[in-house]
């Protein structure tokens, strides 16, 4: 039901604009002959509502139109992106973690430590630092004074291993500091809720280990909130990060929106927000099935 919302907002993209979009879209490249062959291949020639059920029944088949910049289909448009994707949102959301469960956890077992100070500090300076800056700040460092690593790019993992990794590093960093902020706060808070609870503290009193304590009751009852703030930082990845994908150059989904924002190319906006919150729809439905595997009481609920 969502994602058929989604549809016709997405789908209204094109009927909002002024003008006609693929005139737009065409500019000086305009010829008679490929306007009328662009839009009778668009479906744009149709009526309003035959243009939609048209428009979605190809979607649902995984055909998204054509771009109406490069003539290529929108879905191979996507899956030419979607590895770059695909590998910066994990890796990001790898550091993010790296971040955060070490920092958040130590952060709630001494609080008002100078590791807590620390923690805080860290997740607010990721969160308030632009994402655009700390790029730029890391190409400026790594990549211009010290030589270390690619200013940007993209190359397959298959074509040159090591060359994926040293361009994968600094947008991995830029996005993964941002996000593990966010985790890191999540963490440290639901740690601490999860440290006062009363059948904590009955297990503390009964002399049960802090070992035990902490892996059998307070990290699996933290465990859920993780998981949805976890889910969604992975979602927001997955739909691209477009700042830092222009300014590293990465070839990525989020970078593709961009560009058919700026080129008018409505077909490809369209299908790359569709895709966006079908991501978004499918990883909370996981996140639901996590929580059943890790609680259990919530599944009989």
């Amino acid at each position: 039901m969502v994602l058929a919302g989604v549809s016709v907002l997405v789908f209204s993209l094109i009927h909002l604009v002024r003008g006609d979009p693929i005139r737009l879209a065409l500019g000086t490249r305009y010829s008679q002959e490929t306007y009328d062959a662009l839009r009778e291949r668009s479906g744009l020639d149709l009526p309003l509502v035959e243009q939609y059920l048209t428009w979605a029944g190809r979607a649902v088949t995984g055909d998204l139109g054509v771009s109406f910049r490069s003539g290529e289909t929108v879905t191979a448009l996507i899956a030419e992106r979607l590895p770059a994707t695909l590998t910066l949102a994990v890796a990001a959301l790898l550091v993010a973690l790296v971040i955060a469960l070490p920092l958040g956890l130590l952060s709630a077992l001494h609080p008002r430590s100078f590791v807590d100070r620390l923690a805080t500090v860290v997740s607010q300076f990721g969160i308030s630092v632009p994402d655009f800056w700390l790029s730029i700040m890391l190409i400026l460092v790594f990549a211009g004074t010290l030589g270390w690593l690619p200013s940007g790019g993209y190359v397959s993992l298959t074509e040159d291993p090591l060359g994926w990794l040293q361009r994968l590093v600094l947008p991995a960093i830029a996005t993964g500091v941002v996000s593990g902020s966010v985790i890191t706060r999540f963490v440290r808070s639901s740690t601490l809720e999860a440290l006062g609870a009363d059948h904590v503290r009955t297990a503390q009193a009964k002399g049960v280990p802090t070992r035990q304590v902490l892996t059998w009751h307070v990290l699996r009852n933290a465990l859920l909130p993780l998981v949805t703030v976890t889910g969604v930082q992975l979602a927001y990845l997955l739909s691209g990060v477009v700042v830092v994908e222009i300014v590293f150059s990465w070839p990525g989904l989020g970078q593709l929106a961009y560009q058919a924002v700026r080129d008018r190319d409505f077909p490809v906006l369209q299908g790359a927000v569709l895709l966006f919150a079908l991501v978004f729809l499918v990883i909370n439905l996981l996140v639901d099935l996590l929580y059943s595997r890790i609680d259990p009481r919530i599944s009989r609920s």
